[in-house]
């Protein structure tokens, strides 16, 4: 073999010039040594390719993934995904479904945004420009919180994987939260968050969110989307306080009564009249008492006011005013020794705080059975 004399000059060249490209990436290293290491390959930008899909097909592809520790999020995205690989071949060929991971449980058990809504939404992002990818998530997510899930087509799918069959209790969550959504889900059904139908009952949101996004898509590329989610009557109320237009300090389109109750029930709340200089939160009485006790408070001007029961560990127990907008004055209103499910509590030591722009009380009183 011919050998070949190379000057140090030249050896220092070229080793320099891969080291730069080792440091701009794979990319920057192909440009150096002249298109060569990546010859043949292609580069795809944003707004990704899409192709009609079949949702029933992605329903089920949805749900298996879940159940093979894809979870919610993961596995709405990866249902689309993959039959956008089988489809299309790359850019999703080689797109890591896992980047979504972080979504399950509305964010590594956060209970925020559902996973399946993230899913969704990232595959819409991805495939369509900004402008109207707002309106097709905006749908997803309205619709997501004003259907009754699991819908009856997800009940009535033959499923890969089947760790439960049978038909599953249906809800509407109000709400794309996933703390919210679970929570009511399994106060309706009677299930905890542990059992396998609550699983079961994400595992088949997660069909239905990928079926739709894709039911979504399919219209957005033909041309025929329409969207048809307007936010519910009782927002619309909230909103013309809480809105841009007066308090300014609420965004939403989300029904609020799914984690606050009726915020505009004050029927609980009794104005004693008279007029109050300073904020005060009088001692309950009857106190030690079974089982409702009363509770005097004032506020000199018109402001949010919370007035919460904790028990002896600082675990909230009831909302009794949550965060209402009161006029100045005395008022009074009444425990009754339940939670906020309507539960009774045990005996013992509670504490009511009432809090009120920069003032905040605690009074210790005494439930005995």
């Amino acid at each position: 073999m011919e050998q070949k004399t190379i000057t140090r000059k030249d050896f220092l060249t070229s080793t320099s010039k891969y080291a730069v490209g080792a440091v701009a990436g794979v990319a920057g290293l192909n440009m150096l040594a002249g298109g060569k290491l990546m010859a043949g390959s292609k580069t795809f930008d944003w707004p990704y390719p899409y192709t009609a899909l079949d949702p029933e097909a992605v329903r089920i592809k949805a749900h298996t993934l879940y159940w093979n520790e894809k979870d919610c999020c993961a596995g709405t995205f990866g249902g689309i995904t993959d039959l956008l690989a089988e489809s299309m071949g790359e850019p999703w060929t080689s797109f890591p479904i896992e980047v979504m991971l972080f979504g399950r449980g509305g964010g590594v058990g956060w209970g925020s945004i559902c996973g399946c809504l993230n899913g969704g939404a990232a595959l819409i992002s991805l495939v369509t420009e900004k402008g109207p990818s707002g309106a097709l998530i905006n749908e997803l997510w309205g619709w997501y919180t004003t259907e009754m899930l699991p819908t009856d087509a997800a009940n009535e799918a033959t499923y890969e994987v089947q760790n439960y069959v049978g038909d599953l209790p249906q809800n509407i969550s109000g709400s794309p939260l996933c703390h919210s959504s679970v929570s009511q889900w399994c106060n309706v059904a009677g299930k905890k968050v542990a059992d396998i139908e609550r699983k079961e009952r994400c595992a088949r949101i997660t069909g239905d969110i990928a079926a739709k996004t894709v039911e979504i898509l399919n219209d957005y590329f033909a041309g025929t989307f329409t969207g048809t989610f307007v936010d519910p009557e009782t927002v619309a109320a909230c909103m013309t306080c809480h809105g841009s237009a007066v308090l300014g300090n609420v965004m939403t389109h989300m029904e609020c009564t799914s984690c606050h109750g009726d915020p505009h029930d004050t029927s609980g709340i009794e104005n004693v009249g008279g007029i109050t200089t300073n904020y005060k939160l009088e001692q309950n009485y009857p106190n030690p008492f079974n089982p409702t006790t009363n509770i005097k408070f004032s506020i000199p001007q018109q402001g949010k006011v919370r007035l919460e029961i904790y028990d002896i560990q600082g675990k909230l127990i009831n909302s009794i005013i949550d965060s209402e907008y009161l006029n100045a004055g005395n008022y009074e209103t009444k425990w009754n020794g339940t939670d906020n499910a309507g539960r009774k509590v045990s005996s013992g030591i509670y504490f009511a705080r009432l809090t009120s722009q920069d003032y905040m009380k605690t009074i210790k009183m005494n439930l005995i059975k």
